[in-house]
């Protein structure tokens, strides 16, 4: 993988720039009118369209007003943009909003034309890993005994 180049570096910051300045056009126009959204994660939560991103915006500065991005380190292969983000800001209700990962951006004729979207909300607390792998692994948390001192499971 190299080093970014003209135009997936420029579409990279302006796309920045647009979030920290709350700019909704000029974010919606980083983004191919065909533009498709995959969340592996979430399948569900996948989405085809420009509009789209547009409104998840809208509702994004409505509800954390002094939201601020970086973008912590990029790489670009081919026409693929790999980029790790950070974000953050106070919720309306006072509450702190971080999200944080890694989106893929497809880049064609100087917009992003597609994304993998790994951002998630950060758990500053909660289970420890193994708490959390078990959780992850389960069918059914519940039907399975705790392994006891010295258990292979």
């Amino acid at each position: 993988m190299g080093n970014l180049t003209e135009p997936g570096e420029a579409l990279l910051e302006q796309l920045a720039r647009a979030v920290n300045r709350h700019d909704l056009d000029a974010l919606e126009g980083c983004f191919a009118a065909g533009y498709r959204n995959q969340t592996p994660a979430h399948p569900a939560q996948g989405f085809t369209g420009r509009g789209q991103v547009r409104r998840n915006w809208e509702q994004i500065f409505t509800f954390v007003p002094d939201i601020t991005a970086r973008v912590l380190r990029r790489v670009l292969d081919g026409d693929v943009l790999w980029s790790e983000w950070e974000m953050t800001g106070p919720r309306r209700d006072g509450t702190a909003h971080q999200m944080a990962g890694v989106i893929l951006f497809g880049v064609r004729d100087r917009r992003f034309s597609w994304a993998r979207f790994y951002l998630e909300p950060v758990q500053a607390g909660g289970a420890d890993v193994n708490a959390a792998v078990r959780h992850h692994v389960r069918a059914d948390a519940g039907s399975v005994p705790e392994p006891g001192p010295g258990s292979r499971r």
